[in-house]
Parts: C-alpha cells; structure tokens; sequence
C-alpha cells in the first residue's frame, strides 16, 4: 500500500462533494459518461451508477445506457457535476435512436478519413 501525498488529499476531498451526484466525465479517449457517482479512490478511479454514455455527432444525440460502470482514473480528463436544473443541450439538438447515432458516427469517421487521404495525396503541392 503506498503513501496518500499532499495532492492526493485535494482530489479526494473535491470528489467527495460529487458524491451520490449527477456528474459528467470526459475520458482521454473523448467519450462522455454521465451518472451518478457512487464511490472513487486517490487514484480518481470512480464508480458511476446508471451510466450513460453520450454520443454527439452533428446536432444529434444518443445517451446509451451503460448501467453500473466503472471507470479507471488513469482514462479521466475531467469530471463536473450536472446542473440538474438547467437544460443539459441546447435546443437545436436532436434525441436520436443508438442505432442512427451509430450510422451518424460511421459516416462521420469515413467522412475524416477520405479528407486525411487528400491531404496526404495533395502533399507534393506546396501552398506555402
């Protein structure tokens, strides 16, 4: 078992004010998770009950239910609790199936794809 420094006791305190909140997690990898966070360690290691995850393309939105999940603290950028009260998207946004949300994200990633290929085929014309 290794020694809680100084910093670890700032993290630990901060999530504790999450506790049995509603929060919203960014991961390195840039999904979204939200739920309610039921237990954490030093490490920022976190359990959220009733997770979902929410996948944005465009202006749709899918939140996909994950159930009890638990996240490694080592893949957490952020973590900050929802206002319940206020409207979690603006109202342009559109609640779509996971289903269309899944076929939103492949065209998406097709779409990044093709263009980094003509930016590499178009490497040999210098603009500069």
């Amino acid at each position: 078992m290794s020694w809680a420094g100084p910093e670890d006791i700032y993290l630990s305190t901060s999530l504790a004010s999450y506790l049995d909140r509603k929060i919203l997690v960014l991961l390195r990898d840039g999904r979204k998770l939200m739920g309610t966070l039921r237990s954490f360690d030093q490490f920022a290691n976190a359990v959220l009950e009733g997770a979902c995850e929410r996948v944005i393309v465009g202006d749709q939105y899918c939140d996909i239910p994950l159930g009890l999940y638990v996240i490694r603290g080592e893949n957490v950028v952020l973590i900050g609790e929802m206002d319940t009260e206020r409207e979690e998207l603006p109202p342009h946004m559109v609640r779509v199936s996971e289903t269309e949300i899944k076929r939103a994200q492949k065209v998406e990633r097709e779409a990044s794809e093709l263009r980094g290929t003509m930016r590499k085929r178009m490497e040999f014309l210098d603009f500069d």
